[in-house]
Formats: structure tokens, C-alpha cells, sequence
């Protein structure tokens, strides 16, 4: 897994446009193949500063990433709302374990998380009533992992 962290500062009347733009830009994404994980994140205390936390499968994935069409959308469509330049970095996951082809039934979940895998709900294991659809807002728009 690679994970790229990108840190964004955002002109104050650009935060609607930029959060319209970059949710449907995560959306998107995370339909892709080479996507695990797109987290889009407003800092609390200066709400024109934003985190874009991207896990993708394999190396060549931002590269394929930034080729498809809802990414170019993106980026054409937040540049004039940027207060300063995009900067990112690169991470390496150290844990949770990488998990890359394992079968979502079989997938560990780091303790203490607040939802359980598949099996563990199968298991009936305290707890396992609480999935990931129970964390999100019926109305919040996101897909419910799995369900693509």
C-alpha cells in the first residue's frame, strides 16, 4: 500500500466550491481499482485548510489515478480556489497490517476499532451488530463498503 497525503489551504470563499468538487472527486475515486481508501478531512480550528488521504494498492495507482477523467475535473476545478500550492507526501502503512488480497471475510480488524469484519459479525462476537453502514449518516451520499 502507498499512501499520499496531500495538504490543501483553500481561498475562504472558495470552501464551498472546493468541498462540492472534492467530494465528488473522492466518490469517484474510490471506484477505482487501485483505490483502497479516500479521505477527504477539514482541519477544525481553520476550516480553509484541508487533508486528502489516499491509500492506493500499488505504485503505479496515482499515476492511473491522475489520468482519469473525474481527477483532471477536479484539478482544473479547484486551482483557482487554492490559497497556496497543494503539497504531498508519501507514506508507508505500519498498522494496520497490509491486507492487500485477502478476502474481506478474513480481514483482521485492528482492536479496538468500532467495526468489526464480516466474519465477526458471522461469529456473532460482542459488538458485531455494529458495522461500517452504522457509522454513516443515511443521508451522508458514501457508498457502503462492498456494495459497488
Amino acid at each position: 500500500m502507498l499512501i499520499v497525503v496531500v495538504h490543501v489551504h483553500v481561498v475562504p470563499d472558495g470552501i464551498e466550491a472546493f468541498e462540492r468538487a472534492t467530494l465528488e472527486n473522492a466518490r469517484a475515486s474510490l471506484r477505482e481499482p487501485g483505490i483502497a481508501r479516500f479521505d477527504v478531512i477539514r482541519q477544525q480550528d481553520d476550516p480553509q485548510r484541508y487533508l486528502l488521504i489516499e491509500v492506493y494498492r500499488s505504485p503505479d495507482a496515482p499515476a492511473a489515478h491522475k489520468d482519469t477523467a473525474h481527477y483532471l475535473k477536479w484539478r482544473d476545478a479547484v486551482a483557482p480556489l487554492m490559497a497556496s500550492p497543494r503539497t504531498s507526501h508519501k507514506y508507508d502503512n505500519l498498522v494496520p497490517p497490509n491486507t492487500e488480497g485477502v478476502p474481506n471475510a478474513e480481514m483482521p480488524i485492528w482492536p479496538g476499532s468500532p467495526c468489526p469484519s464480516p466474519a465477526q459479525r458471522g461469529r456473532g462476537e460482542p459488538g458485531a451488530d455494529l458495522g461500517h453502514e452504522a457509522l454513516a449518516p443515511p443521508d451522508a451520499g458514501w457508498e457502503t463498503p462492498g456494495a459497488r
